[in-house]
């Protein structure tokens, strides 16, 4: 027998419908790209959406095909997302940080068929547009007045003229949910990027569940910052959660410093923000300079790349700010887990609370994890045996655009490249990529954990922990750090610190400082180029 409900399709473009005609006037504000502040509603957003799914027609853009944004985090940028996946075309965002030429190579690879871009990036569409083979226009960010005289690009056209010579009467068409929606490109830290296609219906379901009170929390009571870029994996689903349940949003533009985003974040009352590791420090930096207080933030979520504990204490001990620690990939829409308290963590410790919440957390409803061994023999929840991490759910990739890599799954997982820990709550803890795990006498140590305690050292700024050859133990852990400003490193003082705190005999055997730690597109640390600088470097208890 079967149910007798509506069967209506899980489609991107009910989001924006549904804020238009419940959240009509809640704002959202941006900080644009020409350095002013923009304003305006969510009717507004919806009927500019309209308008350009209007624009995209005339242009010929038809179902299935591929439209590129390389573009910052604005208004501009959410009526794309809504006008292009919502008239069953294909959102691609491009990360603007990635070199030239891999840019090229996944527009091509994408096939996209327009490129709407921000003035920040006319050098970069200038140096790239003759080797774009598929696109037909390429559209800039801007109105009348601010584009340039001259560029040299074949059929440039104009957002804001395109939006003026169509009207708002567009009804968004209904089909399949699990047609494409969007399309990201992972880092292409080792060889070229792959494409991740999103559906529609993993789309809905992934905003439904980052929503939820233990994942991200977000509702119609918050002002919502998404730091996180858009053109990183949709800003973690921020510009579909947002309007899902009413919540105003805020966009920093192309200003991710730390006063930047101080001054906006107090403007405009932001309760909860989100973003890497890298950009917390910056704001962390600026707010302890300068004495300040946060008037009106609540919350942030820190992804991307593990959060040392020390930020956590700091937000929550000097700013009374909850911390959530969250975990995910391109390949998981991206959200696999969050680090919230439950219940039975209240009676804790401040300290014991510590413990849980510096783990990536535990997976929302949707995403099922395991750990397993190398012969695929899934590990105990015990928090204490590492094994490799496997993710299945509506939305984790099934496999990468054009079969690129063949078949991914292992048995219907899909196996993450991380080595993990999951305790008896169900809470995950990332110990080491598989790629960057150090094995010392055959036994694993865990870089992370050696990081963290680093980044908790007054005089450290950034840390990372590489495997460097040692003629007894194969690898033995090499520390390098970048001091804080003003401050030196005292390498003997360091390693003591780890006293207590890890195995002894897990402690780094050397400390090598630097500069800067080289940073990829999405602001991680690349260990890959760590280790080839290292590549020739002799442990001086080697």
């Amino acid at each position: 027998m079967m149910g007798q409900m509506m069967d209506q399709p899980l489609l991107v473009s009910s989001i924006i419908r549904h804020a238009d005609r419940h959240f009509g006037d809640i704002e959202i504000v941006s900080r644009r790209v020409e350095g002013d502040i923009h304003r305006y509603t969510y009717a507004e957003c919806h009927a500019r959406a309209r308008r350009m799914a209007n624009a995209l027609k005339a242009q010929g853009v038809q179902m299935g095909e591929r439209v590129a944004t390389l573009a910052w985090n604005g208004y501009r940028h959410l009526e794309l997302y809504y006008a292009i996946s919502g008239s069953g075309a294909v959102l691609h965002t491009v990360n603007p940080r990635l070199h030239p030429d891999q840019v090229a190579y996944i527009v091509n690879h994408a096939e996209d068929q327009l490129l709407f871009f921000d003035l920040s990036f006319l050098p970069l569409v200038t140096q790239i547009a003759p080797r774009c083979k598929t696109v037909r226009a390429f559209v800039l960010m801007c109105d009348r007045a601010a584009m340039p005289a001259q560029t040299g690009i074949a059929n440039l056209l104009c957002y804001e003229d395109l939006i003026d010579a169509n009207d708002d009467n567009y009804d968004w068409p209904e089909f399949d949910e699990r047609s494409a929606c969007s399309l990201c490109y992972t880092s292409g830290t080792t060889g070229d990027p792959k494409g991740v296609l999103y559906s529609h219906r993993s789309t809905l379901l992934h905003s439904y569940a980052s929503a939820l009170p233990d994942a991200l929390g977000v509702s119609g009571r918050d002002a919502v910052l998404p730091v996180v870029p858009m053109f990183h994996v949709n800003a973690w689903g921020l510009p579909y959660s947002a309007p899902l349940v009413g919540a105003k949003l805020v966009f920093p533009g192309p200003a991710f410093d730390g006063r930047s985003l101080y001054e906006l974040m107090e403007a405009e009352k932001v309760t909860f923000s989100a973003g890497v590791p890298t950009v917390w420090r910056s704001l962390l930096n600026h707010v302890n300079e300068h004495g300040l207080i946060f008037t009106s933030f609540e919350r942030a979520i820190v992804g991307g790349a593990a959060c040392p504990p020390a930020m956590i204490e700091a937000f929550r001990d000097r700013y009374k700010i909850e911390v959530v620690h969250a975990w995910g990939m391109t390949e998981m829409s991206p959200l696999g887990t969050t680090g919230t308290l439950q219940r039975r963590h209240f009676a804790l410790s401040p300290e014991e609370q510590m413990a849980v919440l510096v783990k990536q957390g535990h997976a929302p409803f949707g995403v099922d994890m395991k750990v397993v061994d190398d012969a695929g023999e899934e590990l105990p929840w015990d928090g204490k045996s590492p094994g490799r991490l496997l993710v299945k759910g509506p939305w984790v990739i099934d496999s990468y655009f054009k079969g690129e890599g063949g078949n991914v799954l292992e048995d219907g997982w899909f196996p993450t490249g991380d080595v993990a820990t999951i305790d008896a709550d169900g809470y995950m803890q990332i110990t080491d990529r598989s790629k960057d795990v150090i094995k010392s006498g055959g036994e694993w140590i865990g870089s992370i954990d050696i990081e963290n305690i680093a980044m908790a050292h007054p005089a450290v700024e950034q840390a990372a922990c590489i495997g460097v050859f040692h003629p007894k133990w194969d690898e033995r852990p090499l520390l390098v750090v970048v001091p804080r400003r003003d401050q030196q490193i005292d390498k003997v003082e360091l390693l003591r610190f780890y006293e207590g705190k890890i195995a002894k005999w897990w402690t780094p055997d050397d400390v090598a400082v630097v500069d800067a730690l080289p940073l990829g597109a999405t602001g991680k640390v690349l260990k890959n180029e760590i280790r080839a600088q290292f590549r020739d470097y002799r442990l001086p208890t080697a």
